[in-house]
């Protein structure tokens, strides 16, 4: 059977959410969590997400995400494929680490409240998972974004973006006596039956109004098959990185021979190779042949060798300024 079609378009509202692989834990500790987060945040910086909910659980995690550029398929194979590998070498293990295919349901973000409905499903997972006992606060949870909505604006990850939310809560600004309305408010939605309002998040493939899904139906007549999509959203990323690499190049007063007679390990292609990893969601595989910097092992070897070496250089200057 085919699968189905990931509809991309810039300013999309999703709600992610994947599973561990046979169910099984996809956390072994806080550590993990924690490498989990670090982890989309180098995501974000890579696709310029937006987060506006969030929440790790036993087994899986949720995600309530918006992608200003057509990209969260790029960017999840990068989050899943990333922190699996980063999982793996933990533990010392290999193979998967997520069951098959996350789930991908499509917000309407037009301010009518389907994103305080995906937020506040997030939000609530934990009490209706019963991971809190009935006295305890909905923020006792540590492993959500709901606690970090609680903080200052400076205490938050800059990837984390709460105002729709917020907006769609009916709170005008993101103020102390906002925070304490929201929590009030999440308190006593805690509180409701809310199994009739959320089935559509759990079993639907989009969450709006009718007119948003005429329009997102019409998408997906008009769209080429999984196959085709998939290909052209590999290119689309592909010219972007090839747009990085031209750009340097001409910074340089490099042509392609030259490119091709530097050596593999020269300063210049590890910076630049170190700015396609940051920017794109290319492999290094590509990273290594278009930069003539020989296998990818070999490039992966060289970029940590680089970064250790940032590292201690940071570590002295430092220590110079005491």
């Amino acid at each position: 059977m085919a699968r189905k079609l990931r509809i991309q378009y810039p300013g999309a509202l999703y709600h992610v959410m994947s599973r561990g692989d046979r169910r099984e834990s996809i956390f072994a500790d806080n550590a993990d969590r924690q490498r989990f987060l670090e982890t989309l945040a180098d995501a974000c910086q890579k696709t310029g997400w937006q987060v506006h909910a969030w929440c790790l659980l036993p087994n899986h995690f949720h995600l309530v995400l918006e992608t200003p550029q057509a990209n969260l398929v790029a960017g999840m194979k990068w989050l899943l494929g990333t922190y699996t590998s980063r999982y793996n070498r933990r533990h010392k293990q290999c193979g998967h680490l997520f069951s098959g295919r996350y789930k991908a349901l499509l917000v309407d973000g037009s301010g009518n409240g389907y994103l305080k409905t995906v937020g506040d499903y997030v939000h609530l997972n934990p009490a209706r998972a019963n991971l809190l006992k009935d006295e305890e606060a909905l923020s006792s949870f540590a492993w959500s974004s709901y606690p970090q909505y609680l903080q200052a604006a400076s205490r938050r990850p800059a990837w984390l973006r709460v105002d729709r939310l917020l907006g769609e809560w009916r709170i005008p600004k993101d103020s102390a006596a906002g925070r304490r309305v929201f929590e009030a408010e999440m308190e006593k939605r805690r509180r409701e039956s809310a199994a009739q309002e959320f089935k559509p998040v759990e079993r639907g493939w989009c969450l709006g109004g009718e007119e948003f899904r005429q329009e997102l139906l019409e998408q997906v007549n008009v769209r080429p098959g999984p196959s085709h999509f998939g290909e052209a959203l590999n290119e689309a990323e592909e010219a972007r990185a090839e747009r990085l690499v031209v750009e340097a190049l001409k910074r340089m007063g490099w042509d392609k021979a030259e490119l091709r007679r530097q050596r593999k390990g020269e300063p210049k292609k590890i910076k630049l190779a170190r700015e396609l990893r940051s920017k794109t969601t290319m492999p290094l595989m590509w990273i290594a042949e278009r930069l003539s910097m020989g296998s990818r092992g070999y490039l992966a070897w060289l970029l940590t060798q680089s970064r250790k070496k940032r590292i201690s250089a940071s570590g002295k200057m430092r220590l110079a300024t005491i």
